[in-house]
């Protein structure tokens, strides 16, 4: 899927409320909070902090899924067209780090 059509998914899921989207600090607060979720659960697999007895595993991958539905209905709060955004930033990133890393020899 592109994140357009994930963007016009969320949308379409998010209309159908009168609410509508939360506003841009509640949406922010929401996405650092799943940032946090994804953060404990990386530093329980990886670190050195080890989860209680008690707390159950969570699943990575849906940790991110929840990051990007949260940023998703941040960027559509604020008109923002995420694949124009990434594309922005893949070609920034690109040309700024071109020479910066050694490549691997083929």
């Amino acid at each position: 899927m592109e994140i357009r059509e994930a963007q016009r998914r969320v949308d379409g899921w998010i209309q159908q409320f009168e609410e509508g989207y939360w506003g841009p600090l509640t949406n922010l607060a929401r996405l650092m909070e799943e940032v946090g979720e994804l953060a404990r659960e990386v530093n329980h697999r990886f670190g050195q902090k080890r989860k209680k007895p008690d707390e159950p595993d969570k699943e990575i991958a849906d940790e991110l899924g929840d990051i990007f539905w949260a940023l998703i209905c941040l960027a559509n709060s604020l008109q923002i067209d995420l694949d124009a955004a990434l594309e922005r930033t893949l070609r920034k990133v690109t040309e700024r780090d071109h020479d910066r890393f050694k490549r691997k020899e083929s």
